[in-house]
This record gives C-alpha cells, structure tokens and sequence, in this order.
C-alpha cells in the first residue's frame, strides 16, 4: 500500500528514506520547479497533479494508504490540494511543517505578511539587499531601483533581472562564517527572507546578527488545517501505524 510524499524538502527526502528502510513502499512527488533536484529514495514523479481532483484520482488509482505533505512552507497551492484531494478520496493526510525562525538577543528582525510589503519595507532600512526569498517572488522587487540586490538563487531567474541585480546561484547548507563574509564583501546592509525554518538556510540569520543588519522576515501563509508534526521521527511514527 503506497504511501504518497509531497515535496521535495529535506524533510520529505529523510521521510522517503526512513520508509524504504523499514520496507514501505514510497512514492515521492517532486514540483518540478528546480532543474536538477536532490532525488529521494524510492520512486518518484515529478510535476503537479491537475488541482485537487487530479490528486484524489491519482490516490484512488494507486491505491495509496496515506499522504504525507512535507512540502516547504511557503507551498501553499499544494498544501491545499493535498487537505481537498485526501478528503475526497478518503486518504488520511499528515503535514510535517518544521518549527519556524524565532528571533534572539541581537537579532533586528522585521516581520511583514508578503513580498510586496517586504519591498515596503526596504528602502527605510538598507540600500544593499541581500535577497533570498526565491526567484518566483523577486518580481515584487523589480520597481526598487534605488537599491542593490544580491539575489541568491538555487536556479537562475527565467526572465533577465534589472542591472542593479546581481545573481549568485548556490545552494544550501551554508555556514555562519561563509555567510558573514558574503555580506562583507558585498557591503550588504539589510537582508531579506521568509521564515523557511530549518538549520539549512539559518547560518544567514546568525551572520546578520554578528553583522548587526536588519532582517525582513515574511510570515508564513496560513495553510488549511490538517494533523501535524514537526520532525520527520514522528512522521515515521504516524505513517506505520496506518
């Protein structure tokens, strides 16, 4: 009996794999949003499901046991899709939604709801940005041409960026140390992220503190409620006893 993953975070990679261990058959359904992804174990699929109905049918023709969404945060049309379509075919669904940021002594944090009020929120705190909220959401940025952007990217951006962008593609993990230095040596005097979680991507917001930068935080969008964890041990847990 299938057991369906969503998501192509290292929450969902770690699931797949604690799974094939222990003899679950998984099927882990990839985005299809990052050119060359960090596979999971066991099968996998890539690209969407056609909305809610769609998936409710692939779960009904796969005769898939349950679902587990790890997607990121920030995947809010999956997220709904994965609460309707598991009502509908009468799939029982759990979220692994790891712990958001919390801001500490020394950290200058600023939260807003969106990238358009981060973009906002901007020119009051810093000339140099160091973006990294996403190729998908730079466009809110677009129109701030008074400032300068380093804009970190896992892939490059489809459509040309304005002259005052300057595109790094890497990705995560990164360190405290390498993250602080990229700051420096761009003269970086505000960042900009959404609240991810996570220890991956978390070594920018331990440099801006020893930088002393501003930080503009987007807010995670509400999701539809659903049963949740927050580690991946209980997600095992939950998956084996269905």
């Amino acid at each position: 009996m299938t057991v369906l993953v969503l998501g192509g975070t290292a929450e969902a990679r770690a699931l797949a794999s604690a799974l094939v261990a222990k003899g679950v058959p998984v099927v882990s359904s990839l985005a299809g949003r990052v050119a060359e992804p960090k596979l999971p174990e066991g099968d996998v699929r890539v690209g969407g499901f056609g909305g809610p109905t769609g998936l409710a049918a692939w779960l009904t023709e796969h005769g898939a046991k349950s679902i587990v969404d790890a997607t990121h945060p920030f995947a809010e049309r999956i997220g709904a899709s994965a609460v309707e379509g598991a009502r509908s075919a009468g799939v029982p669904l759990l979220r692994v939604q790891r712990p958001g940021w919390q801001a500490g002594p020394g950290d200058r944090w600023h939260w807003v709801d969106s990238l358009a009020d981060a973009a906002a929120a901007l020119p009051a705190l810093g000339r140099r940005v160091f973006l990294t909220s996403g190729r998908q959401g730079v466009a809110a940025f677009r129109e701030l041409s008074q400032l300068w952007f380093l804009a970190r990217f896992v892939d490059a951006p489809e459509e040309p960026l304005p002259p005052n962008f300057e595109v790094l593609l890497a990705r995560g993990p990164y360190d405290v140390d390498s993250e602080a230095e990229l700051m420096r040596a761009h003269d970086v005097d505000v960042l900009v992220t959404k609240d991810s979680g996570g220890a991956m991507t978390s070594a920018k917001l331990a440099a801006a503190r020893g930088l002393g930068l501003p930080v503009v935080v987007v807010r995670r969008p509400r999701r539809p409620a659903a049963d949740t964890v927050d580690t991946v041990e209980a997600a095992v847990e939950w998956v084996l006893a269905r």
